[in-house]
């Protein structure tokens, strides 16, 4: 991919695919409809692609063996395909593998995958014609997503049942999102004039047997992730006033004595948030309970992996993952085994581990500020119900309920996919990656822990007003940061002093996170 098309949130730009690498921003910015996509047009970058299905065409004349070209799939590798035979073998592998089940993949995510595997075929060492390219270049322009079932790959070879959808897709078959509804295929080829493609040799395999739908999923998770780390460093600073925290657990001074870079960011972000010059605001208590004095070193872990597992994706991303490779420019076919997901498996693990642990951060956090025993003086639940009528008014009780319950469920799922690896298909793949497992369970881990920032985030702000309202804290002493979080979240709910109904506040709140609604640190 070109540098100069690469894309932010807020600059919509042309991504060109080539044999560039593409970031995860691209991928997003893909994903989410804030770019338009072609297909190079540079004649180094075409006749490349093209060397590589001449030379594969060149074999085929000579009658060389290549397999899943002129011998079936996998452990069937022994197998020969008559001559006359060997122009049907790609339909065959991807109508066997129509058996994916499970809920489908969102048509974000669709489209991740649609770049991924775009990405990696224009590598150039896949042996597929430009008219896959362009069919594929054209799924993403007209927003044609296929239909793929999550559940059904081990990770190894690649993706082979969800990436069936997508080949399948290309040829005219099964289903798609288009225009915000499930349509047949053929049908909405034959509305916008799109002629179903005919796989060449190779091309089937060259779709399927690849990493895209874990790589794809994971552009997106580290995408959440990243936010999700502001989110929560912001709330951190939201309890620790509500609680009447010490700030100066967060001095930079002492932060330079164990130097983890991202948990020195962290702590920089509370401090801006907190004036950390300011003495201690609850001097009878020196240290403050771990789920504050140590939140820097909980959210730093998370802040400090993002730059190793940006490398995993991103060399996945632009890597050529299927198999066998084919060398057009040396004229060799090299038989490995690049399906094989095992970094994207690693990076998934390890971010669905340091995202749960901010679910458990912020659980803590939640416990501490809504129980009275803790919490320095405010209500029973952070409840803003006054007078006679606080006897009847729970405040987020039911919510702090809640958030432990999402939280388990987050820490349930932190039991690495990775080493439950399976072998299947007659002991031909019998050690496989379980990528695509780890990415789905980390997108579930997400979704756990963004529900808790939003319900805590709207407790943590119910606390601050609460200290603004008793007079203990002055507005004017609050960072311009925290009093814009505390107006933004205003906008979605309001302070709670009767009981009322959270859900659709808790709904609206996920979706602002997940939409990275707040610019919160620079």
């Amino acid at each position: 991919m070109r540098p100069e098309s690469r894309t932010s949130k807020h600059k919509a730009k042309r991504i060109t695919f080539d044999q560039r690498p593409l970031s995860i921003e691209d991928v997003v910015a893909i994903a989410t409809r804030e770019c338009e996509v072609e297909l190079s047009q540079d004649e180094s970058f075409r006749a490349r692609i093209a060397r590589g299905s001449e030379f594969l065409d060149r074999l085929l004349a000579e009658d060389g063996a290549i397999y899943g070209v002129t011998t079936g799939y996998g452990d069937s590798c022994t197998v020969s395909i008559p001559a006359e035979l060997v122009r049907e073998l790609p339909r065959h592998l991807y109508t066997f593998h129509g058996c994916g089940l499970g809920e489908y993949l969102s048509p974000e995510l669709g489209r991740a995958v649609l770049a991924a595997r775009l990405a990696s075929l224009c590598q150039g060492y896949s042996g597929v014609s430009l008219a896959l390219l362009e069919q594929l270049t054209t799924l993403l322009r007209h927003d044609i997503v296929p239909l793929i079932p999550a559940e059904g790959s081990v990770g190894a070879s690649g993706d082979l049942t969800p990436l069936s959808y997508v080949a399948a897709v290309l040829c005219g078959e099964r289903q798609v999102y288009y225009r915000d509804q499930v349509r047949a295929t053929a049908e909405v080829f034959e509305e916008l004039g799109i002629t179903a493609l005919t796989l060449r040799p190779k091309e089937g395999l060259a779709i399927m047997n690849g990493t895209a739908v874990m790589t794809g999923i994971a552009c997106m998770a580290f995408h959440r992730s990243a936010y999700l780390q502001q989110v929560a460093t912001r709330i951190t600073a939201l309890a620790s006033l509500t609680v009447k925290g010490n700030a100066c657990h967060f001095d930079e001074i002492l932060f330079s004595a164990k130097p983890h870079p991202g948990q020195q960011q962290i702590a920089a972000w509370l401090r801006a948030d907190l004036h950390s010059g300011e003495a201690p605001r609850n001097p009878q208590r020196l240290q403050d309970r771990y789920s504050l004095r140590c939140a820097p070193h909980v959210i730093g872990v998370l802040a400090d992996a993002l730059p190793w597992l940006r490398q995993l994706i991103e060399n996945e991303l632009n890597s050529a993952n299927d198999n066998p490779i084919i060398d057009g420019e040396g004229e060799h076919v090299l038989h490995g085994g690049h399906f094989y997901g095992g970094h994207i498996a690693m990076a998934m693990d390890t971010l669905k581990n340091a995202v749960a642990n901010l679910a458990d951060l912020m659980d803590r956090q939640m416990a501490l500020i809504s129980d009275p025993k803790f919490n320095n003086g405010l209500p029973a639940n952070l409840s803003g119900a006054k007078g006679q009528r606080a006897a009847i008014n729970h405040g987020f009780k039911a919510v702090q309920i809640g958030v432990s319950a999402w939280t388990a469920e987050a820490l349930k799922l932190t039991m690495p996919a990775s080493v439950f690896s399976r072998s299947t298909e007659c002991h031909n793949q019998d050690k496989v990656s379980m990528g695509t497992i780890a990415a789905r369970d980390c997108l579930r881990v997400l979704q756990l822990t963004e529900q808790v920032a939003a319900a805590v985030l709207l407790a943590a702000c119910q606390g601050v007003e609460l200290r603004l309202q008793s007079g203990e804290q002055k507005r004017g002493e609050l960072s311009e940061a925290v009093l814009a979080t505390l107006a933004q979240v205003r906008e979605t709910s309001d302070f709670l002093e009767e009981d009322r109904a959270l859900e659709g506040e808790l709904r609206a709140m996920v979706a602002a996170i997940q939409n990275r609604q707040w610019s919160l640190y620079d």
